[in-house]
């Protein structure tokens, strides 16, 4: 899937994936990869300046995790990212609605357009 279509959704994906719990970056890739059937695949360069920026507006806390010898930092939804989320929801369904009326119309009901 072409880039320019998750521009302006990655907030909302990012915030969804942590939904479920903390997440490190690459397991948030993974994560929105299997979720999507493969359809999503997001680079790192795209993601973890997402995530810095998420986290500067709190919509997101973090904190270092030990997994055997490796550090990782991993990602946590706050009470204002839920909120958010629940904002990108609506959003995202009112978007999808208006887009469907369009791409495929009720039928006709005699009514002149």
């Amino acid at each position: 899937m072409k880039a320019d279509a998750v521009r302006g959704h990655l907030d909302g994906l990012l915030l969804a994936v942590l939904e479920q719990g903390p997440l490190h970056g690459y397991a948030i890739i993974a994560a929105v990869q299997r979720r999507s059937g493969g359809v999503l695949e997001l680079r790192t360069g795209t993601i973890y300046p997402a995530l810095n920026r998420l986290e500067r507006l709190g919509l997101l806390s973090s904190g270092w995790q030990a997994t055997g010898e490796r550090r990782r930092k991993c990602y946590e939804l706050t009470d204002a990212g839920r909120a958010t989320l629940a904002g990108e929801r609506a959003a995202w369904s009112e978007f999808t609605a208006a887009i469907g009326s369009v791409l495929n119309p009720a039928p006709n009901t005699g009514l002149a357009t």
